[in-house]
């Protein structure tokens, strides 16, 4: 029996509000009204509203503001009408947190000042306590009371992508130093993705405790990695956080970028929902991930550019290969792009509830 097939007296201490959303019932594999449809990153540059409210003030202190947090999360939801909310955060918030020296830069990502590349590294990643981020159980407690029936989606960077960031000291396109490690002492990766695990774990934690009504690990750059690589040297690490909230009974979503070899793997470490990017067809995935997940996806982000009618057309596309599926999420195939147009945003939300009501 899968975490969200627990009955619904088991649910976390929010889900009667949003237990019977659109989004919730599409996890858990259960007819829906509708096609639900979030995106990620859709609280971000693409809203002239989101650019208002975070002018002069940098990533990381918005993310530890409780009121701007709140107002970020949900811009999208009043502007969209999507059918969940995506915590507004980072995946560096928890490392930011335990005192690791890092930055976003603007233009660049996560900035790390000391890689960490040796076994007496370590010791610098200390256990994450709920203290640590005091401001997310207040944001995610002011934003359930907000949302009401809306879903609430708590994520958190999986534990190769934030060992990425770690040992290369920032964003990398080849992972050299990464992948140097992960081969030349595996007892030290092995080590280091553990800790990392219960870093990440104790961070879903504090989001389902608060409130969350599902969590998403995003593991942003693991399709760098070829599937047995991915079996020995990562699927512990993310087998070991989705073990850590099953007790919780919210669904648990898994996505990556560039992860079509990956999928049946990303299904295997214990998500409910995996998460698919616009590169395989959602009825090529569903055969490779296998049945009793949900899947989330996929449409390319870029093809918002396009014209109304071409983005009617793929997206009639996506809905094609997705039916039939157990449980589908209608999502982007990565996140919103910065210069997305919101209205186009809008109008897909609109379209994918048309053209999935059910008669």
């Amino acid at each position: 029996m899968s975490a969200i097939d627990r009955p619904e007296g088991q649910q976390t201490k929010h889900q009667p509000q949003t237990y019977d959303s659109a989004f919730l019932k599409a996890c858990r594999r259960e007819p829906v009204p509708h096609t639900p449809v979030w995106f990620m990153r859709q609280a971000g540059r693409s809203l002239p509203e989101y650019l208002k409210v975070r002018e002069g003030i940098p990533m990381l202190e918005s993310c530890m503001r409780p009121e701007l947090v709140t107002e970020i999360t949900l811009q999208p939801v009043r502007r969209h009408k999507v059918d969940a909310a995506i915590y507004f955060s980072d995946i560096v918030v928890p490392l930011k947190a335990i005192g690791i020296d890092l930055d976003i830069k603007p233009g660049v990502g996560p900035v790390v000042a000391d890689p960490i590349r040796t076994r007496a590294d370590l010791d610098r990643l200390r256990d994450l306590t709920p203290e640590d981020v005091h401001y997310v159980t207040e944001a995610i407690g002011m934003l359930t009371g907000e949302l009401g029936s809306t879903p609430l989606i708590g994520f958190a960077g999986a534990p190769f992508t934030l060992a990425s960031y770690l040992v290369e000291g920032g964003p990398s396109r080849n992972h050299e130093h990464t992948k140097a490690l992960m081969y030349g002492d595996p007892q030290l990766w092995a080590d280091l993705l553990d800790r990392l695990a219960e870093i990440t774990s104790a961070f879903l934690k504090v989001q389902i405790e608060a409130g969350a009504s599902a969590v998403q690990l995003f593991d942003s750059w693991v399709g760098a990695l070829a599937p047995a690589d991915y079996r020995r040297s990562v699927m512990p690490a993310s087998v070991k956080v989705f073990d850590a909230v099953a007790s919780y009974g919210v669904p648990r979503i898994h996505f990556g970028v560039g992860t079509g070899e990956l999928l049946g793997l990303m299904g295997e470490a214990g998500a409910d929902v995996v998460g698919v990017d616009w590169r395989v067809p959602m009825d090529e995935a569903a055969r490779r991930v296998g049945p009793g997940k949900a899947l989330q996806g996929n449409l390319d982000p870029a093809v918002l550019f396009s014209t109304p009618e071409a983005v009617e057309a793929k997206t009639d596309e996506v809905l094609a290969a997705a039916e039939g599926l157990e449980g589908h999420v209608f999502n982007l195939g990565h996140g919103v792009l910065p210069t997305t147009n919101p209205d186009a945003l809008t109008r897909l939300v609109e379209y994918v509830h048309t053209r999935t009501a059910a008669v």
